[in-house]
């Protein structure tokens, strides 16, 4: 037999009073049911801190539990209130557990995503057999009626709030209780269709998969359930990680001899690349505003337009130093330019990014008139093209421009993967 509980806090308004001599309150509740555990409640004089904490629980496991071999404990930092656990009930003389009880930790599923990733497969509710479809965070929705009665506790004194507050869990428990065969009903009903379906997807997916790769799997996943800890990290998705473009400039940074030998053309090249990003969003934000934009609206798009103004001009002087015998020109056209664009795409399918158009590369005559601050082409390394920097001595630029542009394709790649999981979760 089981014991399924759940363990957090609530901020008690309490506190702000003059009579308050606490913070907040801890409480824990069967994760199931949602039931309350009577003698389970405890006052945090000081923070959460691990010796409150510990008292609800094991009051609430030994509630009744004479028959219960397991418990699942659910809590938001369970990964480190479990390690030294034992060792406090064991020094403790007012902490008692039960004889041979197994107990289990586990995070709750939103307070899990806050954690590092090796908490996922160890304490992930997902991994634990028995546990069901739990969310682990039912005290939450417990918490939610308390906030209509905490600014009536915050002048009470400590003996009438805690017997206000033990009256309202009676009521949640009482509510529980008369409306649990209905609510038992309804999921069991829902469990079964839900059981067919999945069943039914796990057969057709083991019936397109190598026999020896299912039975390894499959004892793989009972020693991990029996080991625990570590043993569960082999539900962790396997592949390194692509590095982020932040990661990309620190390990150029750190290149004792850069290919270009300039020190300080890393910082510039990715201020470079920063400036490109801003342009991007505020075209954006430009976008999605009313036409014609208000004063206001006028006011803040000129603000934004001088501070990237100001950016591009100092980027560009700071490229002399970097590009000597390149006569720089501080505007550029907009880099989709129709003019720029070939009628003949497949004239370019089978030449790289980096190559020249033309052969060499020369510098703007002509300023272009009017042209908006968000739509102007920077100077960067990649816009000239191999032959006109080989020539000059600094092809090496071209390197360290694509090792950054990498970095950076490899963020978008990585923020596309989170929205599209995001929206997954939603929709």
């Amino acid at each position: 037999m089981s014991q399924y509980l759940r363990c957090q806090s609530l901020q008690d308004k309490a506190g702000d009073s003059e009579v308050g001599i606490h913070d907040w309150i801890g409480a824990t509740a069967c994760a199931q049911h949602g039931c309350f555990v009577p003698h389970s409640m405890v006052d945090f004089q000081k923070g959460e801190r691990y010796m409150n904490t510990d008292y609800p629980i094991c009051n609430a496991l030994g509630y009744h539990s004479e028959s219960i071999t397991k418990a699942l404990v659910i809590y938001d930092v369970g990964c480190q209130w479990s390690i030294n656990f034992r060792s406090r009930v064991k020094n403790s003389p007012s902490l008692l557990l039960p004889p041979a009880l197994e107990i289990v930790p586990a995070v709750g599923k939103f307070h899990l995503a806050a954690h590092k990733l090796s908490c996922f497969p160890r304490y992930s509710l997902n991994f634990i057999k028995g546990a069901g479809h739990l969310d682990g965070e039912i005290l939450e929705t417990l918490w939610a009626p308390f906030n209509k009665i905490s600014p009536t506790a915050r002048s009470m004194t400590q003996a009438y709030r805690q017997e206000v507050y033990d009256d309202h869990m009676r009521n949640s428990n009482w509510k529980k209780l008369v409306g649990m065969v209905p609510s038992l009903l309804k999921k069991y009903k829902n469990s079964n269709k839900c059981l067919e379906e999945m069943n039914e997807a796990y057969e057709q997916l083991t019936a397109v998969l190598d026999p020896d790769k299912v039975a390894r799997w499959e004892s793989d996943a009972l020693s991990a359930e029996a080991d625990r800890g570590e043993a569960l990290d082999i539900y962790l998705l396997k592949g390194d990680k692509a590095p982020t473009f932040q990661e990309v400039w620190l390990q150029l940074m750190k290149n004792p001899k850069s290919p270009s030998g300039n020190v300080g053309l890393v910082a510039w090249l990715a201020e470079g690349i920063s400036i490109e990003d801003s342009q991007d969003q505020l075209r954006s934000e430009i976008q999605q505003l009313p036409s014609p934009m208000s004063t206001r609206q006028e006011v803040k798009i000129s603000e934004k337009r001088q501070r990237l103004s100001s950016r591009i001009e100092k980027f560009h002087s700071n490229g002399q130093a970097f590009c000597k015998g390149l006569d720089i020109d501080g505007t550029f056209t907009p880099q989709d330019d129709p003019a720029f664009c070939g009628s003949d795409e497949e004239e370019h399918e089978d030449r790289e990014f980096w190559d020249d158009d033309e052969g060499d590369w020369e510098a703007p005559e002509e300023e272009v008139e009017g042209l908006a601050l968000e739509l102007m082409s920077i100077w960067m390394p990649s816009a000239i093209g191999a032959a006109k920097l080989t020539e000059l001595g600094l092809h090496d630029l071209l390197k360290e421009e694509r090792e950054l542009r990498i970095g950076q394709a490899n963020n978008c790649l990585d923020q596309l993967r989170t929205d599209l999981g995001n929206k997954a979760m939603l929709y």
